[in-house]
């Protein structure tokens, strides 16, 4: 404890902090206790970790962007104004004049045709976000291009403009500065090693430090071309324990704990912490193999939609972690759908498999996660299922297990949750309305797909319509439209929208922590 005391006051001094009595946490330094050994790259090319996003979101900027003031509204980010022309499948974009990189350097349409053709043509991990828009390393470089303070991005595909708006918006596409970035190139990798240590973007906070595994330290950017950041810096130091982390942050030697459990924060009795719920894009779902005879009739999926004690879980074991949400586009975003018609009612579900001719019991294999709160989740349905004749044997496995019986289609139920790339509907549409090859050989990333459920033509020719529609209101109505579809007759049970709590001192003030990892902003935080 003392060692990880000295390591923190240390990380804190080293930063410049002008007029400072050294305490652990200056009042111009934010200090979070964090779990961040997931990172495995910070390279926005590579980046595709939660903790590693909110990085990128903090030193980077992209065109357009959701921001701190509001992360529901696609705002502008490097880009003031933009022109959509549907029909030739454009968009242009004017830059602002006055954004800098943290070099110094202007911000330069030709940054912006660097960095979509860099993210192409290095084509790790994320670049098929990009790849969407029907480019590709030949191509990229006539599909984006710069004159003068504007960028005309042309795009492959029957999409609607918001949908490549929401692409543009996502983590790989944010703006590094071509000159700092390639004089640090290595054997034509672009500068990824380097990336992969250090930052060349214009966001609010420039990357100071970052030690894998360790911790991770920003400093201001006092050229920022939006108000704040508010504060000095940003220390986040890995503590991998939430019992650490609680200790910490109550002796006062942190200003924020990211990961403590529930009963944690139920535990929490210091008027001088206080403790944010923050709803998240992640839904949670249990799903059924299509290929298993036993779970095709759709009355069956009817009933189950009685069958799951959604209050009963919220109101205990879930409770600040997870909302009951039955739709498969999170709530808080254009588009949603955020009716939840169903409760927990066994003497209908068994009245829906009576009349339907289901003969029970019915016996089924449930895969779970071998982690809280996925095994009590597990647990509940277990018990409100048995009440109408299906019988759910759990197998519990690690997530690595549990998703590679889920891609290879071995599994009988399925307990999981699912988020989207980036922040258009059409990214959960396709996962859960949309699957028009249900062949074995046609692997595909999508509920729908790994639980071999045919989707009806009439749906799959509704989301294909609706990722085309340009007129934002009647595709927003779209969406709404599929997710009423899917949630009426669907082998999958959407049944709750995940919650995130953070627990922090109580002077801290103007954090934001949107749906997704790419929404954690630090740019607004005071300590008062």
């Amino acid at each position: 404890m003392k060692l990880l005391k000295s390591a923190l006051l240390a990380a804190a001094m080293s930063l410049p902090l002008a007029g400072t009595a050294f305490a652990v946490t200056p009042p111009n330094l934010l200090v979070v206790a964090q779990n961040i050994d997931d990172i495995v790259a910070i390279d926005p090319a590579q980046a595709y970790e939660f903790s590693s996003g909110e990085l990128v979101t903090n030193v980077y900027d992209r065109l357009v962007q959701y921001d701190a003031e509001d992360p529901t509204v696609l705002a502008p980010g490097l880009a003031t104004e933009w022109e959509a022309d549907a029909e030739a499948k454009t968009i242009t974009f004017t830059l602002r004049g006055d954004a800098t990189f943290h070099s110094g350097n202007p911000v330069r349409a030709e940054d912006v045709v660097f960095s979509f053709a860099r993210v192409i043509k290095l084509n790790l991990t994320p670049a098929f976000i990009l790849a969407q828009l029907g480019w590709t390393p030949e191509s990229v470089e006539e599909m984006v291009t710069a004159d003068g303070n504007t960028v005309t991005v042309k795009y492959e595909g029957e999409f609607s403009p918001a949908f490549v708006l929401n692409v543009l918006a996502a983590r790989p596409a944010s703006i590094v500065d071509e000159k700092t970035v390639m004089e640090h190139e290595e054997d034509g990798d672009m500068g990824n090693k380097w990336l992969n240590a250090n930052s060349a973007g214009s966001g609010p906070f420039e990357l100071q430090t970052y030690r894998p595994g360790e911790l991770v330290r920003f400093k201001a950017n006092p050229n920022y071309f939006k108000e704040g950041p508010k504060i000095e810096g940003v220390l986040i130091q890995h503590v991998a324990e939430a019992a650490t982390q609680q200790l910490l942050l109550t002796s006062g030697d942190v200003d924020m704990a990211r990961n403590l459990t529930p009963d944690q924060i139920a535990g929490i009795t210091s008027d001088d912490i206080k403790v944010e719920t923050f709803p998240q894009a992640a839904v949670h779902f249990l799903s059924f193999n299509q290929k298993v005879e036993a779970l095709q009739a759709e009355a069956l999926w009817e009933a189950a939609r009685y069958l799951v004690n959604y209050e009963g879980m919220v109101d205990s074991f879930l409770k600040g972690q997870m909302e009951i949400h039955q739709a498969f586009w999170p709530e808080g975003f254009p588009g949603s759908y955020d009716e939840t018609p169903y409760t927990y009612d066994p003497e209908k579900a068994k009245q829906i498999l009576e009349d339907a001719g289901v003969e029970t019991p019915i016996n089924v294999t449930l895969d779970v996660i071998n982690s809280t709160p996925f095994t009590d989740m597990a647990q509940s349905l277990q018990a409100s299922f048995a009440d109408a004749g299906i019988n759910f044997d759990i197998i519990p496995g690690t997530g690595s297990q549990v998703i590679t019986k889920y891609r290879e289609r071995s599994h009988e139920a399925m307990l999981l949750y699912w988020g989207p790339d980036f922040m258009d509907p059409h990214s959960n549409a396709k996962a859960f309305a949309y699957n028009s090859d249900n062949s074995d050989d046609n692997y595909q990333a999508t509920t729908t797909w790994r639980n071999a459920w045919a989707v009806p033509n009439e749906m799959n020719e509704m989301t294909m319509a609706a990722l085309a529609e340009s007129d934002p209101e009647k595709r927003n109505e779209m969406y709404v439209e599929l997710q009423k579809r899917v949630q009426e007759t669907s082998p999958i049970v959407i049944m709750f929208q995940a919650s995130y709590q953070v627990a922090m001192d109580k002077d801290v003030n103007g954090y934001v922590n949107g749906a997704t990892s790419d929404f954690v902003f630090y740019r607004l935080v005071t300590k008062e």
